[in-house]
């Protein structure tokens, strides 16, 4: 299985402050991988490095074999990577259908197809098509902004604290439509605080404190290690 984004020796400051110090990583083609850590560790920094939101003090940032870092953030989403926003941060004066187009305004084909496959997804949104997305749910905002995120036909679509703020069960939806575009043959980069979610649906996880990378393993050997389970999951492994 292929690499499709390579980070290496990634460092983000702000001001004075180092926020993400000199971290590298790999997702592989195919696979959902997670950044779990608690607020502050660098999660958010590192994806919004990946696409220039944040400039990079320094390092590498390989999407698909070609260094992206310090490319214009359109430019890098033209070659295939896409962020759905910690906050959803929907257009609310605009409509779902509106929304939606907004994601796909680098390309010049046809959108009809791919809106279909979004309305697949989130039948919701279907429904609420001409709606104002300000005066949709959270949840169904989150599926706005995770479908808008796919109307640009990316093969990596990164993802910032998607459960964030959402009931346990529309939680659970949400999680269930990141398995289901991940069958589909979109990779994910995911970050999370609800550790157990996180770790459930990634092939491959990564632990973040301080800025820095202090575990990696699948995400079933990170659910199952104690300092995990006691940092991040509120329990210790039973005996």
């Amino acid at each position: 299985m292929s690499d499709i984004l390579e980070v290496k020796n990634l460092n983000v400051s702000y001001g004075g402050i180092k926020a993400v110090k000199d971290i590298s990583f790999s997702v592989a083609q195919g696979q959902v991988v997670t950044l779990i850590g608690a607020n502050g560790a660098g999660k958010s920094s590192t994806l919004r490095a990946i696409v220039n939101l944040v400039k990079p003090e320094s390092g590498n940032i390989v999407l698909n074999g070609a260094e992206i870092a310090g490319l214009p953030t359109d430019q890098i989403v033209a070659r295939g990577i896409t962020l759905v926003p910690e906050g959803r941060r929907v257009f609310s004066d605009l409509t779902v259908l509106e929304n939606l187009k907004i994601g796909a305004y680098m390309r010049k084909d046809s959108l009809d197809e791919d809106v279909k496959w979004v309305y697949d997804l989130f039948p919701r949104l279907k429904e609420r098509s001409w709606q104002l997305a300000g005066t949709l749910s959270g949840g169904e905002q989150q599926m706005l902004a995770i479908g808008r995120a796919l109307m640009s036909k990316p093969q990596l679509i990164m993802m910032d604290e998607p459960s964030l703020g959402l009931a346990p069960i529309v939680v659970k939806g949400v999680f269930d439509i990141i398995r289901e575009i991940n069958k589909q043959g979109v990779t994910i980069l995911l970050i999370e605080q609800n550790a157990n979610m996180a770790l459930k649906a990634a092939d491959l996880g990564y632990v973040m404190e301080t800025g820095r990378i202090t575990m990696t393993g699948t995400g079933a050997e990170l659910l199952e290690d104690e300092a995990v389970r006691a940092a991040y999951l509120g329990k210790a492994k039973e005996k």
